[in-house]
């Protein structure tokens, strides 16, 4: 059973900083790519940044320049630095890692974390 362990949310005032983490384990052979979505109240979920395991990334463009993600390979985990928050980026943040499980098995699975809430607000 494949987990992903979302830590690092909390509240935060307008222009300060926050840093997500999600560990995966479970039954992983290897990971494509990981990333973090999130939904705010009455809104859709939507990309926030995605990272391959060849360290390419991608941003939505009302977070482009202020977040950040990384990830470390071996310990199955990416990372979501955000810097100079604004009330809008509150939402509940989600961790998703599309992976295979096996060397032999060529299909991609997709789970996602349990979720960790970022609030911004003065």
């Amino acid at each position: 059973q494949v987990q992903l362990v979302e830590s690092g949310g909390g509240l935060v005032q307008p222009g300060g900083s926050l840093r997500l983490s999600c560990a995966a384990s479970g039954g992983i052979f290897s990971i494509n790519s990981m990333g973090w979505y999130r939904q705010a109240p009455g809104k859709e979920r939507e990309l926030v940044a995605t990272i391959t395991s060849g360290g390419n990334t991608k941003y939505a463009d009302s977070v482009e320049g202020r977040f950040t993600i990384s990830r470390d390979n071996a310990k199955n985990t990416v990372y979501l630095q955000m810097n100079s928050l604004k009330p809008e980026d509150t939402a509940v943040y989600y961790c998703n890692a599309e992976y295979l499980k096996s060397r032999w098995d060529t299909r991609t699975f997709r789970s996602w974390g349990q979720g960790t809430q970022v609030t911004v607000s003065s």
